[in-house]
């Protein structure tokens, strides 16, 4: 298997097989893992806690509520990826892209819960770079996933990707009356392990969250779960719990992550923690049987679309609930 070889095709309601070189090497193990996924999701603010405006057949979504502010995550695009699971990603993209562009209301800045790119070659950073600039959109804002942060860390991320100018992944801004978090938590990725965020960016947590108050919402962007799904699997953040008990505080705590490729939710108290639909391809269930590790799951011709798709959502003053309308690209 080569660098950029991926684990064995397989068809609907089958799992990939254990990949029995477990002891690769860093990019070869990242090249036959897959990541959880986050297609398209329009969130709008208006006064900063959230709420989904769903899209309705053929990609017609509903109004915003006035006064919200609008802005949509993507996640797992997998630039580079070209194996039987999805030969055409750039694709499945465009799709997302003009659904997103098909929005009544123009989304203020996007948001992508990493894994742009699925080798982190700087060709395949460029490619997603030209994409995304085909999003009718002012702004975006990105963190890493593991499969951006091959060899060398995130240093070939952040020369294409730099959040704040400083060398650092991670970042925060405020708009729409909420405040928006960056984190990193695959700095030190390791296939078959937890994630961590470190000693490091969670003392720049405490210090970040401590000028804003705790009627302010707070909406946070991760790769990888902040909290534990599956840990054979590596499906979890080791000090995700350190995160949670500086943003427990507050009365409104959206945490937005890809990775794992499904659509997945935990609510605790005031913070709501979820993870999006791929547009890449699909994997496995957690701890379906049989898997060492998870990779692309192969479905039959048609069934693909069905699998992948985008999430518009809100956030809408004085509503506490948050809801999440997953529409597929096939529909």
């Amino acid at each position: 298997m080569t660098a950029s070889d991926h684990g064995p095709d397989r068809n609907a309601g089958h799992a990939p097989a254990p990949d029995p070189a477990h002891d690769a090497g860093r990019r070869r193990a990242l090249g036959c893992l897959a990541a959880w996924t986050g297609a398209a999701v329009l969130w709008n603010i208006a006064g900063g806690v959230p709420r989904a405006l769903g899209m309705a057949s053929g990609g017609a979504a509903a109004a915003a509520p006035p006064g919200t502010l609008s802005f949509v995550q993507i996640s797992d695009t997998h630039i580079g990826f070209g194996k039987a699971a999805n030969p055409d990603v750039v694709g499945s993209l465009r799709r997302a892209i003009a659904d997103i562009n098909a929005l009544p209301q123009r989304p203020a800045f996007v948001v992508h819960t990493g894994d742009i790119s699925h080798l982190s070659r700087a060709d395949q950073f460029g490619q997603a770079r030209e994409l995304f600039q085909e999003i009718r959109t002012d702004r975006l804002h990105t963190v890493p996933g593991e499969h951006d942060a091959i060899d060398d860390g995130v240093a070939g991320y952040l020369r294409a990707f730099g959040a704040d100018g400083r060398g650092r992944s991670w970042y925060s801004f405020d708009q729409g009356g909420a405040h928006f978090i960056g984190l990193n938590n695959v700095q030190n990725f390791k296939a078959g392990t937890m994630a961590a965020l470190g000693d490091e960016q969670l003392a720049w947590l405490k210090a970040d969250l401590a000028g804003v108050a705790h009627s302010t919402p707070v909406v946070v962007l991760a790769h990888i779960p902040l909290w534990t799904i599956w840990a054979p699997w590596g499906w979890g953040t080791s000090d995700a719990d350190a995160a949670l008990a500086l943003l427990r505080p507050f009365g409104s705590v959206t945490v937005l992550n890809g990775h794992i490729h499904q659509v997945m939710q935990k609510v605790e108290g005031h913070v709501a923690l979820h993870t999006a639909m791929s547009l890449a391809y699909p994997l496995p269930t957690p701890g379906q049987a049989g898997i060492g590790e998870p990779g692309p799951v192969t479905v039959p011709p048609g069934q693909l679309g069905r699998l992948l798709g985008t999430r518009r959502v809100s956030l809408v003053r004085g509503r506490g609930l948050l809801a999440l309308i997953d529409t597929p690209l096939d529909r």
